[in-house]
């Protein structure tokens, strides 16, 4: 995909040598040490309060999230302001959606819970895209896993209208909206969590987030919360 006067660079040979091969780049470019930025852990994150957004969603996970978490985030359009936070964050893994195909966050959730059960997972997943593999809840709850799912439920399929407009259809007609509606009727994520097994809950508040998030972390297994989206 690189265009002719582009060219690629081989930091590293193996897995093993790639941190080393980053730390010469990060000397080789003169950049700061960590602790020098404003946007590094030496700036403690705010916890919000208030009816709960897509950014209030993002600044609780960020402040919450245990140190060596893995975090699975497909939270696809409610996720945007979660990364400039990880700068803050505590030492974490993330693992991201590789391309367009939805549906990995719960399935990739529970396989790193099976791979590292000594860590605890928190899948960061849109509403949508969970109705593909919604089926790995019930493995969650079968295994026991630490697994703690959020839930942005928004109603809606926001990347296919982001889709629509970037093809050009900036006025999508009525029935073409309703393909990308989810709120006839709602999901009820609380009950789909558990009737197969996962304790869940839904929170519309920055503040019922904070504590249930909490909960959720102490506790051993599997949890869902549905955050409660405009």
């Amino acid at each position: 995909l690189l265009q002719k006067h582009q060219r690629s660079h081989l930091l590293a040979r193996s897995w093993g040598t790639g941190t080393a091969a980053l730390e010469a780049l990060a000397d080789a470019l003169g950049a700061p040490p960590i602790g020098t930025d404003d946007q590094t852990s030496s700036r403690p994150l705010e916890l919000p309060q208030g009816r709960l957004t897509k950014e209030k969603a993002a600044m609780v996970l960020a402040a919450l999230q245990p140190e060596n978490a893995i975090v699975i985030d497909e939270s696809v359009t409610s996720g945007g302001a979660y990364y400039p936070l990880t700068a803050a964050a505590a030492p974490h893994s993330l693992l991201t959606l590789t391309g367009g195909s939805l549906g990995m966050g719960m399935p990739a959730a529970l396989g790193a819970a099976l791979a590292r059960p000594d860590r605890p997972v928190i899948s960061f997943q849109a509403d949508g895209s969970a109705m593909y593999t919604v089926q790995a809840l019930w493995s969650q709850a079968r295994e026991g896993l630490n697994i703690t799912t959020l839930i942005c439920a928004n109603r809606s399929y926001d990347i296919l209208k982001l889709e629509l407009m970037r093809a050009g259809n900036v006025q999508p007609g009525k029935n073409t909206l309703s393909l990308t509606d989810l709120g006839h009727p709602s999901l009820q994520w609380s009950g789909i969590a558990e009737g197969m097994g996962v304790p869940a809950v839904s929170v519309e508040t920055a503040e019922l987030l904070i504590a249930e998030l909490r909960r959720a972390l102490y506790e051993p297994g599997p949890h869902l919360i549905e955050m409660v989206l405009p």
